[in-house]
């Protein structure tokens, strides 16, 4: 695999980040409004009560319109990896394409089997049937996400594979260590309770609008109930579960974590930062000059080694620690970014090596250089890194999504309470100033999705896969021009869409759940 022009690396990420982001717009709110649609109707099945059925119908209509753009987008983003990502498709793809290929041909049938039972087998099938499908969307929408994102973690911590010099493959000899592995998992609840909670948002947010237009106000107030409901505890969960990413994060991805607290210099009973302006002056992690202009901790001594190690007193390293090395890790003593890089030199030296070797049909050397392969794999991408900078992510980037994220997190705990306070109160429909507050709050759980995504693929880089293959090394061999070409056409193309459905959302929200 040579390494490409920086113009075309820059352009193929450019690319495949803007379809990712224009597909978790529809991706979050078809998760859960579905949940909630579904929620609905079997409240309908077990009360018997029409309203509850005119309510189910209305929030179906709005899973429709998204669910059918989330799809559009979907598809664009998987054949990327085949245009734009060859290389990394060719090295991983024996392993990344099965819970893709999962996921297309069990999950996403599942779906579109059932999906059409849910939106025209009203008059069709019995209430109970009816109710088992709409579900049964629901599961196969939540396995979809589960599959890719499965493949999203491995690519965080690949395991469950061995390395073939034969065919330059990664191939997978343990199913269950990918499916299972504690990142996967943990990944899986937390993006999917962020689709939950943007969910009860919109469900809140366009309740609290038919109660200021005083219209639907029965609908609207059994709507808000169960959207302010499902959304509180689904941010309770997500932080639960964003305990867990940091956990994770600081033993597999020291990088990432340093980079999320702006943290260049390490220390013990490391303090977790509350609020922090950056310092733009501060060009490289081993000058002197402070990385910020403020900073205000939690004021909870030791919170970040806690979060990040489960013990007040642990170290957490920086930035410049991670780079220079020496300190104690879960692995044990950290090796330097230069160890790293000579070891994934020899192992790229070694692979070509043997590859000449078994031409010449020389066993014994072949055999040789395949277990210095074997003994330097773990650091293979670090032979294609130049210097130490190219392994440190964007730092501000990072540091303001990751703190913004967690605001954002913070804030929809406090709209859900106090939401659900005033319906307890009877209060809700006078409250003009909080309902006005949850319908512009709308666009905030898409900000809170997009940061979280921002989080998790910026403050990895450059890995495309973690210590095994940089971004540079995975990209296809084409013309730089071709994907700047390709990113303007979807850049349009999905800012159509996007427009399209907006209008067609709000049209039918304005219509309101009689139309139904």
């Amino acid at each position: 695999m040579e390494l490409l022009d920086v113009t075309l690396v820059n352009w193929s990420r450019a690319q495949f980040a803007l379809t990712a982001m224009y597909h978790w717009i529809f991706v979050p709110l078809t998760l859960g409004v579905g949940i909630i649609m579904a929620i609905m109707e079997t409240i309908y099945y077990k009360t018997g009560d029409e309203k509850w059925k005119t309510a189910t119908k209305f929030w179906m209509t709005i899973f429709g319109i998204n669910f059918a753009m989330g799809v559009a987008t979907g598809i664009i983003l998987e054949f990327q990896f085949g245009t734009n990502w060859s290389n990394y498709s060719w090295f991983v793809g024996d392993i990344f394409g099965a819970p893709l290929a999962i996921e297309g041909i069990f999950a996403f049938f599942m779906e579109a089997t059932f999906i059409s039972i849910m939106f025209f087998g009203w008059k069709k099938v019995s209430k109970r049937f009816h109710m088992i499908s709409t579900w049964l969307v629901m599961v196969g929408a939540t396995l979809s996400a589960l599959w890719i994102l499965v493949a999203n973690a491995w690519m965080q911590y690949p395991i469950g594979m061995e390395f073939n010099p034969d065919t330059v493959r990664n191939e997978m000899v343990d199913f269950w260590a990918i499916l299972l592995s504690p990142i996967a998992i943990n990944k899986f609840f937390h993006t999917v309770l962020s689709g939950w909670v943007l969910g009860g948002l919109f469900v809140v947010g366009v309740s609290s609008w038919f109660l200021l237009k005083r219209r639907d106000v029965d609908f609207a107030l059994k709507s808000i109930k169960v959207g302010a409901i499902f959304g509180l505890v689904s941010t309770l969960l997500i932080i639960w579960t964003g305990d867990g990413s940091a956990y994770h994060v600081s033993q597999k991805q020291p990088m990432k974590l340093a980079v999320m607290e702006g943290l260049y210099e390490g220390s013990e009973q490391a303090n977790l930062i509350a609020l922090g302006v950056l310092n733009p002056a501060k060009k490289s992690y081993n000058d002197t000059i402070n990385p910020f202009l403020f900073k205000l901790d939690v004021p909870i001594p030791g919170l970040l080694s806690f979060l990040g190690y489960r013990d007040f007193n642990a170290f957490v390293p920086g930035i410049k620690d991670i780079v220079d090395g020496g300190y104690k890790s879960p692995e044990g003593i950290a090796m330097s970014f230069a160890e790293k890089q000579t070891r994934g030199k020899k192992a790229i030296q070694a692979l070509s090596d043997y590859r000449t070797a078994k031409v010449n049909n020389d066993t014994i050397n072949a055999s040789l250089y395949k277990a210095e392969l074997v003994d330097n794999y773990s650091h293979f991408g670090y032979g294609y890194l130049e210097k130490p900078e190219d392994l440190i992510p964007n730092v501000p980037l990072v540091f303001y999504s990751f703190h913004i994220m967690v605001m954002l997190g913070m804030y929809f705990l406090a709209i859900f309470a106090l939401v659900l306070f005033l319906l307890y109160r009877k209060k809700i429909e006078n409250s003009r100033l909080v309902l006005w507050v949850a319908l512009l709050s709308i666009p905030l759980g898409y900000i809170a999705g997009q940061v979280g995504w921002i989080v998790a693929e910026v403050g990895r880089q450059p890995w495309a896969i973690q210590d095994i293959l940089p971004v540079q090394a995975a990209i296809s061999s084409i013309s730089a021009d071709s994907v700047k070409l390709t990113f303007f056409l979807f850049l349009f193309l999905f800012t159509a869409l996007l427009f399209a459905e907006i209008r067609i959302m709000v049209k039918q929200i304005k219509k309101g759940p009689e139309a139904e």
